[in-house]
């Protein structure tokens, strides 16, 4: 059954009449050339789109290419194929004078803060050297201001990266982000490297600069629990390609494609008679490498569910029939890349059942394993 969630923890802000998205990202692709490798391919025909003041999460393990999508949406990397744009506006084409704009318009929080903090400036300091630099007023009025915006006290003002604690260091990375007033904020595992009560505070904080300042989020995770409770659409990523996206509930609570269903096995529950299983959560093997990415499915030397069809030809992303406790979802919300589950979901009967099909990868049967960032 559909879980629910508190929606006054995570407030929903509606969709303006503008109809241009926040961020609509189409085809794009990310190769790199590795000394001894050949060329890894990041992301490959990737497309997505978030309406403003929406949340999208983004999960996968380690090298799915998260990260480097976030490295795109924010114009640190471009594509060598494809388009993206952020509130109307082109960002891999983007000129000195917009590129300029851009920054003002998405800016990106890292996952580890203390390596993206000058050691030797405090964090007073390093507040406004941001505002000084895109020309907005940079006194202590205004650095104090942001301090408690993120709920830290003016005091800290004084001091340096390495006299914070990890969660302190974090809501300094986000008050940076905020100094430029943007409107999309995109998060590359903001919560991963800090304790869980701490983790908690920031998503607390997360979810209230999103009430007050009704921003756009995209929140990059390995951990399908933690996106669940914050996204309104959550994409989920493995090598390269989107193989399931989706809202929120529909993705985490009841997924469709298999390696959907190994992240969600993964998510420790206080219940464990709650625990989602059977032979769909279960993926053997590694993930492959990158710069040899399997044909057909990527995912199918994994995948419990691997026919013949799988190993040559490349699903595409399509949507798929959901229902929700209010009834049936617009066309096109849940799309899904896997030729097996498509097929049963159209209610075509296979030809051959799985196990007569598949011939898994060597190795233990293991769950989606939880990686610590890209």
């Amino acid at each position: 059954m559909r879980k629910t969630r508190d929606t006054a923890e995570s407030p929903r802000t509606a969709v303006g009449a503008d109809a241009t998205p926040a961020i609509d990202v189409r085809g794009v692709v990310r190769h790199y050339r590795s000394p001894g490798r050949g060329v890894v391919h990041a992301l490959d025909d990737v497309s997505v789109r978030v309406e403003r003041g929406r949340v999208l999460g983004i999960v996968g393990e380690s090298g799915c290419g998260k990260s480097t999508l976030a490295r795109l949406l924010t114009r640190l990397e471009r594509p060598d194929a494809g388009s993206v744009e952020v509130m109307g506006a082109r960002v891999d084409t983007a000129k000195r004078g917009a590129l300029r704009q851009l920054r003002r318009t998405v800016q990106l929080v890292f996952q580890d803060p203390y390596a993206s903090l000058d050691p030797r400036q405090r964090t007073g300091a390093a507040l406004a050297e941001v505002l000084a630099v895109h020309g907005m007023p940079s006194g202590p009025e205004r650095v104090a201001e942001l301090l408690e915006q993120v709920g830290l006290v003016p005091a800290l003002a004084e001091r340096y990266p390495h006299q914070l604690s990890g969660g302190q260091r974090q809501r300094l990375g986000i008050a940076r982000a905020l100094a430029v007033r943007p409107q999309v904020l995109v998060l590359d595992e903001p919560v991963s490297a800090l304790d869980v009560s701490v983790r908690a505070e920031i998503m607390n904080l997360l979810v209230k600069l999103r009430g007050e300042l009704g921003l756009t989020f995209v929140f990059i995770s390995h951990d399908l629990g933690m996106v669940r409770h914050f996204a309104d659409e959550v994409a989920v990523m493995y090598l390269g390609k989107i193989v399931e996206v989706g809202p929120w509930d529909a993705v985490s609570d009841e997924p469709l494609h298999p390696y959907t269903k190994a992240l969600q096995a993964a998510v420790l529950l206080p219940d464990p008679a709650q625990g989602q299983g059977g032979v769909d959560a279960v993926v053997t093997g590694e993930v492959p490498d990158a710069a040899a990415p399997p044909t057909g499915c990527r995912f199918h030397p994994r995948c419990p569910l691997a026919a013949d069809v799988c190993r040559t030809d490349e699903p595409a992303l399509l949507p798929v029939p959901t229902v929700s406790a209010a009834g049936p979802r617009a066309a096109g919300e849940h799309r899904l890349a896997c030729h097996v589950v498509q097929r049963r979901l159209a209610g075509a009967d296979a030809a051959q059942s799985p196990s007569q099909t598949t011939t898994p990868a060597a190795g233990p049967a293991v769950r989606a394993a939880k990686d610590t960032g890209e």
